[in-house]
């Protein structure tokens, strides 16, 4: 429990900034309870107004929390939302923003990417993304290569890019923890591109291993591997095209995380990598809402912001 004592420590401290005349609600399943409960320890001795809300695990990344889950998250000053199943993309998440909460979600967080995800400098990535920010934030179009065959071209229009640092202060802001990385919900994208990293449901890929997409008018076309299709298409019967939405461009900026273990959580923060995603985009500035956004992570890409070269972060 010490290890897990720490890295909550940093959690609640440092990364939300809890303070004593502040609610906050700590969402957790089943199958985090530790991490859940370390956090609500920390959480519980700072202020009198904490809680703790357990319910079984999303059957997917995207799903919905249950009402009364929701309502706590609604109700806090601060939330943070160890889970198996990812809350980042849930209106659960955007309603608590929009009450003026601040909110950490940790979606499908193990005690290992707990405790090492969370021993980093975090004003150092806050450094690190601010920089590459000012690369990318007045580009009309974001190229993205890589010599697994990755060659997409994204558009982003007047879609913001978002920077995750870890340091959730201010009321109505969000991040990841383990934090760290700049990302946009483009507003269209035409393409392929090539996972070699990590993707769920498989983890890291083996050398070798590629997970390929092609992208037409922001809509994904063609997935080469059968599993991640079938999930696809499962949300595409209840939502169609919008299961099929180009969600999401990342790019990692945690220069603490030196290789890939195999977590999207953690890999997609790694610095000089790129993710991307598929379907739900309308917690990140998009349009579209899924009960899905699935993170392939991309090793070694080249990113290019209306033609010139980004210089991206290296572990």
């Amino acid at each position: 429990m010490s290890e897990l004592r720490a890295a909550a420590e940093t959690a609640v401290r440092q990364c939300l900034a809890l303070e004593s005349d502040e609610s906050c609600a700590v969402v957790t399943d089943d199958k985090r309870e530790p991490i859940g409960e370390a956090i609500y320890e920390v959480a519980s001795e700072i202020t009198d107004d904490a809680v703790v809300v357990r319910y079984p695990p999303g059957e997917t990344h995207g799903s919905e929390p249950p009402e009364p889950v929701a309502s706590a998250m609604a109700g806090a000053d601060v939330v943070l939302a160890p889970t198996t199943k990812s809350l980042s993309h849930t209106r659960a998440r955007t309603d608590a923003n929009e009450e003026g909460a601040r909110v950490a979600t940790l979606p499908g967080i193990t005690e290992e990417v707990f405790t090492t995800g969370l021993d980093a400098d975090y004003e150092s990535i806050a450094a690190h993304s601010q920089d590459l920010h000012d690369q990318v934030a007045d580009a009309d179009e974001v190229r993205v290569t890589t010599d697994a065959g990755t060659d997409i071209t994204f558009q982003v229009a007047d879609r913001e890019w978002l920077q995750d640092t870890g340091i959730v202060h201010d009321g109505g802001e969000m991040s990841n923890l383990p934090a760290g990385e700049v990302f946009v919900s483009p507003s269209s994208a035409d393409g392929t591109f090539v996972v070699d990293g990590t993707m769920r449901p498989h983890g890291l890929l083996e050398d070798g291993q590629q997970l390929t997409f092609e992208v037409e008018d922001g809509l994904v076309t063609d997935i080469s591997d059968d599993e991640i299709r079938e999930t696809v298409e499962g949300a595409a019967d209840e939502v169609g095209d919008a299961a099929y939405n180009l969600a999401e461009l990342g790019i990692g900026t945690n220069v603490a995380v030196t290789e890939l273990v195999g977590s999207v959580l953690l890999d997609e923060k790694a610095g000089g990598t790129v993710h991307i995603a598929i379907g739900d985009d309308a917690g990140i500035g998009g349009d579209v809402e899924a009960p899905i956004h699935l993170d392939g992570i991309l090793r070694e890409p080249t990113v290019y912001a209306d033609g010139e070269e980004v210089e991206l972060p290296e572990a």
